[in-house]
C-alpha cells in the first residue's frame, strides 16, 4: 500500500463507516423479522451474515421469497429504517478527521448502496454535505452493489488511481475498490466482523481513531450538528 501522503482522494463508504447505524439496521430488522415470526438477531450475528448483494442476507435470515417477494420484506426494513434514521450518530472523529484531511489537501467523495436522496438528507442532517465534492448512492432501495457506480466514479475523478484511497467497513467495499483499481483500507467497527475483513487481504484498521493516527492526524472528537 502507498505511504498515506501520496492520497490525494478518499472515496468513503457511508453506513458503519462513517454513521456508526451497525446497532440501528439490527433493530429494524428485528422489528420485521418479528413481524414475520423469524428468529431474530444480535449485532454480533448481523456482522457475520450481512452482505450483498442484500437479497442473499435476507435469505440467510429465513426468508422465503417464493412466499413473499424480497421487494416486500426489503422495503419494510427501508420504511423502518428511514422512519428512525435521525437515531444513528456520526462516529466522533469523522468531523475533525475530514476536516484535517481537506487542509492536508486531499479530497473527499461518499460512495454508498443506500438510497440517493436518503444519502443526500442524511448528509445534509449531519453537516456534513460540505466536505464531499460527490456523494453517490443507488437509484433504488434493493443494495445490489456498488461497483458499476464506483467505476464511474473514478473516471469522473480523473485522478491517478494510485492517488485515491477507499475506506469502507464490509468485504463489498474491498470488491468495489479492486474493481476501481485503488488501496483499500477496511475499518472493523461497522457492519462486518474483523474476521471477514482480514479475509479479504486488505489492510484492516479498528476505527476512524486509527485512521487519524496512519495520517498522522491529532482529531478534536466533538461532533455539532
Amino acid at each position: 500500500m502507498n505511504s498515506p501522503p501520496q492520497y490525494k482522494h478518499i472515496i468513503w463508504d457511508w453506513n458503519g463507516t462513517l454513521l456508526n447505524d451497525g446497532w440501528l439496521f439490527v433493530e429494524v430488522m428485528n422489528t420485521v423479522l418479528k413481524h414475520h415470526e423469524l428468529e431474530t438477531i444480535t449485532l454480533e450475528k448481523y456482522r457475520e451474515i450481512f452482505g450483498f448483494p442484500v437479497k442473499d442476507y435476507y435469505k440467510k435470515l429465513g426468508f422465503d421469497f417464493e412466499k413473499e417477494p424480497f421487494e416486500e420484506s426489503g422495503l419494510e426494513f427501508i420504511r423502518g429504517y428511514e422512519n428512525q434514521r435521525y437515531d444513528a450518530k456520526l462516529y466522533p472523529q469523522v468531523i475533525s478527521l475530514l476536516v484535517e484531511l481537506r487542509k492536508r489537501g486531499i479530497s473527499h467523495s461518499i460512495l454508498s448502496a443506500q438510497h440517493q436522496s436518503l444519502l443526500n438528507d442524511l448528509t445534509h442532517y449531519y453537516k456534513i454535505r460540505e466536505h464531499f465534492i460527490g456523494i453517490i448512492g443507488l437509484d433504488n432501495h434493493f443494495a445490489h452493489s456498488k461497483v458499476e457506480n464506483g467505476i464511474k466514479w473514478v473516471k469522473q475523478l480523473e485522478m491517478n488511481p494510485q492517488e485515491i484511497l477507499m475506506i469502507g467497513d464490509t468485504d463489498h467495499d474491498f470488491e468495489v475498490a479492486t474493481a476501481m483499481g485503488v488501496d483499500c483500507i477496511l475499518l472493523s467497527h461497522g457492519h462486518h466482523c474483523i474476521s471477514r475483513l482480514q479475509k479479504t487481504g486488505a489492510k484492516v484498521l479498528n476505527n476512524l481513531s486509527d485512521i487519524s493516527k496512519l495520517f498522522n492526524i491529532e482529531l478534536n472528537t466533538i461532533n455539532q450538528y
